[in-house]
Order: C-alpha cells, then structure tokens, then sequence
C-alpha cells in the first residue's frame, strides 16, 4: 500500500484521530523518498519520527476499546 492509499484508508475509517496511523503515514511517506534523500537526512528523519511515536506514550491506558475498536 503506498501513501496515497494509507491516506485514503486513514480518512475512510475516521483514523485521523488515531496517532498510531498518522506516524505510519510518515514511514511510508519517507520510505517512498528514501531513494532521494541523503542518507544523514533520512537517518534524522526516521529519528524524529521514532521519537513522535515514543512522546505518545501509553496515552490508551483506560480507553482501549475505543482507541482500538474493540468491539464484543
């Protein structure tokens, strides 16, 4: 899937508000430009984007069902 569907699908499913698939749209995203980038640019990049995904924490403690979709 590459980034135009990833994005497509994050807006079918209201996955805007899940950070989880906004950080995944990023890897995509830099992963199709990798070829031209310099590999300290990608390097720094990835960086901060590791980092964003590490700041969410474990925001989802107490809301799982509605942060996931679980559903009984």
């Amino acid at each position: 899937m590459d980034s135009k569907d990833l994005a497509k699908y994050i807006e079918a499913t209201d996955g805007i508000s899940k950070p989880w698939l906004l950080v995944q749209l990023r890897l995509r995203k830099l992963q199709e430009r990798r070829a031209t980038m310099l590999p300290d640019a990608y390097t720094q990049e990835l960086a901060e984007i590791h980092q964003d995904l590490m700041n969410l924490g474990e925001w989802w403690h107490g809301i799982e069902d509605e942060a996931f979709g679980y559903r009984d």
